[in-house]
């Protein structure tokens, strides 16, 4: 499967776009929409690269899901794209969102593991919360 708009508007929405390196909230170098790999103190990108960090971010957490879960809806699949893009494809692969994702990707359960993500450096933030409830809405919607 591919995301569709729908996860690329989420993930942009929830990462926002930094055209200059700064450090998240989790203390890594970040630009763009949330990139991470090869990003340098000082570092500044332009808007069009930006968007093809964010087609190659999103095309690696699109593999991590289709290697990882089948029979997906599309707003699943799309919800677990943004999910994987933010917390990264071995915390997704070790999370008991996937394992009940596997049993049943329809159990609602589910909302509950998506709202245990939340915490960087131990504490809450609001803009993760926020996150895991437009994933959840998203991945329990009918389209």
């Amino acid at each position: 499967m591919k995301a569709s708009e729908k996860a690329y508007s989420l993930i942009r929405q929830s990462e926002g776009l930094r055209l200059t390196a700064y450090r998240c909230s989790a203390g890594v170098w970040t630009v763009g929409y949330g990139h991470t790999i090869g990003v340098t103190e000082g570092m500044t990108i332009s808007i069009e690269q930006a968007e093809k960090y964010l087609r190659q971010d999103i095309g690696t957490a699109e593999s991590i899901v289709n290697a990882e879960c089948s029979n997906l809806r599309q707003c699943q699949f799309d919800a677990l794209v943004s999910f994987v893009f933010n917390v990264g494809g071995g915390n997704f692969r070790k999370s008991t969102l996937l394992m009940k994702v596997k049993v049943n990707p329809d159990d609602n359960s589910i909302m509950d593991e998506f709202l245990r993500w939340v915490y960087a450096k131990g504490k809450v933030l609001s803009g993760l919360q926020k996150r895991r409830l437009a994933e959840m809405k998203l991945y329990f919607s009918e389209s």
